[in-house]
């Protein structure tokens, strides 16, 4: 049974149930928490909209109690028992049932449940109190010295001097001690906001002698076709019951069902099963993301049934192959069923600070756009939440594979201390046991960024009182234990090449790296360097210096849809700079991208042309980024875009913003992202065109390339005939000279074997465009907008009523170009009038 209909109210400081008789009950929102329930009342202003971020601090300095009534389960038969759980508790919480204290808990992460059979009758009333989530902590005396040491290090770094802008919370030593999301405390791309209250469902759960508690279908091994399977079922038997045994049933999607008995000794069984002519999960550009479904049911020796469970699982395996690399080093790559993956994605940060509230409809509407943008992998970023179970089921059918941080973020942990190990074990073997059957969890990771700042504060990671415990004990202890079919990595980024020394956490020979040089101007890592010029540090070229073997961040700033801003923003306060402008954009300085802009498009002066100018900086920078890291493929084994999506309205590394609307940057990565690209490189007197396969079939095709001069007026033509080997990424062409400033050129391929792509010489700012806008038509049999271009056009967009979908945006055309725009999700009353079209530099 599921209890949700609870009340909520504020109270004193300490406060016990005897106390409660005159609180001001008002209606919770559960699942969800109090500013939730608060902004249902009308007792608070949006958090989001304006400045209101400072005006609900307060919520986290009080005691907030809940409460809920429901009746009892009539009578129990003698092996009958009844558990409460709460399968969310944020943070720090007590519990009691009828007057009974039940326990108290403090980590958001993980359940609190308890058996109340004893204590239940007709009518029960439960109440939860939930204490401030910092209050009583004392800072460890490491993680406070960390700080400061960081602050010290970043302000005489070599760089353009605003290293030392980049910071972490003030709160973040003390939040090390309680197990809660990270960025509640604010972030560099978030406000402080943080989440109170139970923000997940709440159940009364009813079992009779014995209960399974946990499942894995894990594939082992592929033989051709066929699958070997371990099916293991885990039970707690608490009543007179004997000769367990759990029937599994694997159901396919063409109708077929294979079966076996698991017997159960003591707490567990296990037993294997073969798949033949086996439907394996893909990603979804590789193949068909199959599920199959999964029946349990545990019976005794009479074969009375005495529990069910149903899953859906995909048969695959997943990999990380650390072989050596040729051109030095180690590969990082995934194998998924054997095939080498060259991973296209972004970092995924919680969809809200609010994070009970985020449902189903949202993952689904946010996942859907990452498979739009041809994304296979998507990073669940240490500092946020393990997700609710519909983000995993959306990956799963979608074909989209999971990067999964423990929930650990850029700090000194005290890992040695016997009570948050304890906490940290108990939370690990229960999201490694949630998360097995997920046929999208590609790779465990230890934490963001922890051994990182760690080794670039101390020059070393040797074990210690830092986090070590957590990443290099515990963590990849209960992987083995409770999973061993997916593989666990220490830290993100993290490497071992001992020839890199303390710099090998992000080196460029071994693991993964994030490539922060272009944004913050940092000059050490790979990047190049020294610079002078701060436009010149954080410009998007410097990509092309870096050889790591995987990219799992990187980023570049833009403003969200200018739509989203005014939903947030009010009007009189929407201007570059305002105060509701700077306290919507949380990294610092906060004019550090104009320094690039410069450069690249020139300074805005209207809200209208920062949003422009900005998105257009991000588009660029991050294309150019990727498409060099998919050139070196298969000695880069992957690329993620910081960030996705954003946890509030505001100025951000997204590419889709809070209100879920994609930024120009969105639509340059999914032509970036397709699996297979044809991209072109400058170097200092040459010309380069390349052609990137990423899929596991050899690739025969023509490339067109063509050459215009600033008008967009054609020079020349040529064909390049294509073969590409599967997984192959090489030059096919090139010319000993470079790209004229503004001139442009264009390749596309005859049976659209990869998107048309193009390369300007220069910089945005070079570009010579018409002031006019293009012409348009909207045919509402087929919900498509054709733009025609009578100039050189760049990045024309088609925006429409809220929430409709594009199929293509911000495209390039050369003068009498077509480009046709289908809307997708089009509201039942949808308005045509509605629609407009501009291009870049148009009003």
């Amino acid at each position: 049974m599921t209890i949700s209909t609870f009340a909520l109210a504020e109270a004193p400081t300490g406060s016990q149930p005897d106390d409660l008789g005159d609180a001001d009950w008002i209606p919770a929102v559960v699942p969800g928490g109090v500013h939730e329930s608060l902004l249902a009342a009308g007792r608070i202003e949006h958090p989001y909209h304006d400045r209101n971020e400072e005006s609900v601090r307060w919520i986290e300095e009080r005691d907030w109690w809940y409460r809920a009534g429901f009746d009892g389960p009539g009578a129990l038969a003698d092996d009958e028992r009844v558990r409460l759980v709460f399968h969310g508790l944020d943070t720090v919480a007590d519990v009691w049932l009828n007057g009974t204290h039940l326990g108290h808990h403090e980590n958001m992460f993980r359940p609190f449940e308890v058996d109340v059979t004893s204590l239940l009758a007709d009518g029960n009333e439960v109440l939860v109190r939930f204490r401030p989530p910092l209050a009583g902590l004392t800072a460890p005396a490491a993680a406070v010295a960390l700080n400061e040491r960081i602050a010290t290090l970043f302000a005489t770094a070599p760089g353009d001097g605003d290293e030392a802008e980049v910071g972490l919370p003030t709160e973040l030593p003390l939040a090390t001690l309680r197990r809660k999301a990270t960025f509640s405390w604010g972030w560099d791309f978030g406000p402080r906001v943080p989440s109170v209250g139970i923000w997940r469902p709440v159940e009364l759960v009813r079992e009779r002698g014995a209960a399974i508690t946990g499942h894995h279908v894990r594939t082992d091994a592929l033989d051709g076709t066929a699958a070997e399977l371990t099916v293991a079922v885990e039970v707690d038997a608490f009543g007179p019951v004997e000769g367990l045994s759990a029937r599994v049933t694997l159901a396919g999607p063409a109708g077929g069902s294979q079966a076996v008995t698991v017997p159960i000794d003591g707490t567990r069984g296990s037993a294997a099963l073969r798949v033949d002519d086996a439907e394996l999960w893909w990603t979804h550009d590789l193949g068909t993301p199959t599920l199959y479904d999964v029946h349990i049911e545990l019976s005794d020796v009479d074969g009375r049934v005495l529990d069910r469970r149903t899953d859906r699982v995909g048969l695959r395996t997943i990999a990380l192959d650390r072989s050596p690399d040729p051109e030095g080093g180690r590969y990082f790559r995934f194998l998924l069923n054997g095939v080498p993956v060259f991973a296209r994605g972004a970092n995924w940060i919680p969809a809200d600070m609010l994070v009970g509230s985020v449902d189903e409809a949202r993952y689904r509407e946010l996942i859907g756009l990452a498979r739009a943008g041809n994304m296979t992998m998507l990073r669940i970023w240490g500092g946020g939440v393990y997700e609710h179970d519909a983000f995993y089921a959306v990956t799963d059918e979608l074909g989209i594979l999971v990067w999964h941080d423990f929930m650990f973020a850029c700090i000194d942990y005290p890992s040695a201390d016997p009570d948050l190990q304890r906490e940290v074990t108990l939370e690990a073997a229960y999201q490694v046991r949630r998360l097995r059957n997920r046929a999208s969890m590609a790779l465990w990771c230890g934490n963001n960024e922890v051994q990182m700042v760690h080794g670039f504060a101390y020059q070393g990671y040797d074990e210690g009182d830092w986090g070590w415990h957590f990443f290099h004990r515990i963590l990849p202890e209960a992987v083995a234990r409770h999973d061993g079919g997916v593989p666990y990595w220490p830290g993100s980024p993290w490497g071992e090449d001992p020839a890199e020394g303390w710099m090998a956490a992000n080196g460029v020979r071994d693991g993964d790296r994030h490539a922060w040089e272009v944004w913050h101007g940092f000059d050490f890592g790979a990047g190049g360097g020294p610079y002078t010029d701060p436009g010149q540090a954080r410009h998007h070229r410097r990509y092309a210096n870096d050889r790591g073997k995987f990219i799992s961040e990187f980023g570049i700033h833009a403003s969200p849809e200018l739509s989203t801003l005014e939903r947030w923003i009010p009007a009189e306060s929407l201007s570059i700079h305002s105060g509701s402008f700077d306290a919507h954009n949380k990294d610092n300085p906060k004019n550090k991208g104009d320094a690039v802009l410069e450069i690249v498009t020139g300074l805005p002066t209207t809200m209208r042309e920062y949003v422009d100018v900005t998105m257009a900086a991000q588009a660029e920078g991050l294309k150019f980024g990727i498409e060099h890291y998919r050139r070196r493929q298969p000695h880069c084994g992957g690329t993620l875009v910081w960030q996705f999506n954003d946890v509030w309205p505001g100025f951000s590394w997204s590419v889709v913003d809070y209100d879920a609307v994609p930024k120009a940057s969105f639509f340059a990565l999914r032509r970036t992202f397709a699996p297979v690209v044809a991209t072109f490189a400058e170097t200092a007197a040459a010309l380069e065109l390349w052609v990137s396969n990423s899929t596991p079939r050899p690739v025969s095709t023509t490339a067109v390339v063509t050459f215009t001069d600033a008008d967009g007026t054609e020079l020349s033509t040529l064909d390049v005939p294509v073969t590409l080997a599967a997984g192959e990424s090489r030059s096919v062409w090139a010319r000993s000279e470079r790209l004229p400033t503004g001139h442009w050129v264009w390749v596309h391929s005859t049976d659209d074997a990869f998107p048309r792509n193009r390369l300007f010489g220069g910089e945005v700012k070079d570009l010579r465009l018409s002031r006019e806008a293009p012409r348009w038509t909207f045919d509402p049999t087929t919900a498509t907008v054709t733009i025609d271009a009578a100039t050189l056009t760049y990045q024309a967009r088609v925006t429409a009523a809220p929430g409709v979908r594009y199929s293509d945006n911000y495209v390039d055309l050369r003068p009498g170009g077509r480009a046709t725009v289908v809307l997708d999700n089009l509201p039942k009353d949808f308005d045509p009038g509605t629609i407009t079209v501009r291009a870049y530099g148009t009003p």
